[in-house]
């Protein structure tokens, strides 16, 4: 009988981490291990296997499915609030320009420019598309007459994790469907 994941290279069945609590460790970017990590962490001891691919790997004394969603046995605390990089600063910002709304050509804007004395942090940094920052330059927004979407924010773990829900990944496998909630309708 034919199954999709019996034709799998076993690179590309990652397999789904959750807490242990049963919640993924992340949404954006989704918590995903490379097939060999999960099985690792099987016999160190250190994860539950959930759900499996029909895939196996092969060893000379053992034939094991893929792990596709494994839970952690040791609970793992959340930091309350995420590293300011490029990518999270975009994520809270919905990957929207906070001047026009485009998702196009993104960059960053200190909203009091540095010339100004503007530091670099997240309340005074906001996503811009590239033709907007050009357009505000050195100014502040007033100065530009420009308006900001949304006032820059220290956005906590929890918030990212919120906004990243609204962007799920191309691929879901159907084992995954029951551990993550992403903002789709639901089938009745």
């Amino acid at each position: 009988m034919y199954h999709p994941d019996l034709q799998r290279h076993p690179e590309s069945c990652p397999s789904l981490v959750l807490n242990a609590d049963y919640t993924p460790l992340s949404y954006y970017p989704l918590s995903l291990w490379p097939w060999q990590t999960a099985i690792k962490a099987v016999f160190l001891d250190r994860v539950d296997i959930i759900s499996s691919y029909e895939r196996e790997v092969h060893s000379p004394n053992l034939d094991m499915k893929i792990p596709s969603v494994i839970a952690l046995k040791k609970y793992i605390k959340p930091s309350e609030y995420p590293a300011f990089t490029r990518f999270n600063l975009f994520l809270r910002d919905k990957f929207e320009c906070q001047y026009c709304g485009s998702p196009e050509h993104l960059t960053f804007d200190h909203v009091i420019p540095r010339r100004q004395k503007g530091r670099t942090t997240w309340e005074n940094v906001a996503t811009a598309c590239l033709p907007c920052n050009l357009k505000k330059g050195g100014r502040t927004p007033k100065e530009a007459h420009m308006q900001l979407a949304n006032r820059p924010i220290k956005p906590t773990s929890w918030h990212l994790q919120e906004h990243g829900r609204a962007f799920p990944p191309n691929f879901l496998h159907d084992t995954w469907h029951d551990w993550l909630y992403w903002d789709i309708e639901l089938e009745s």
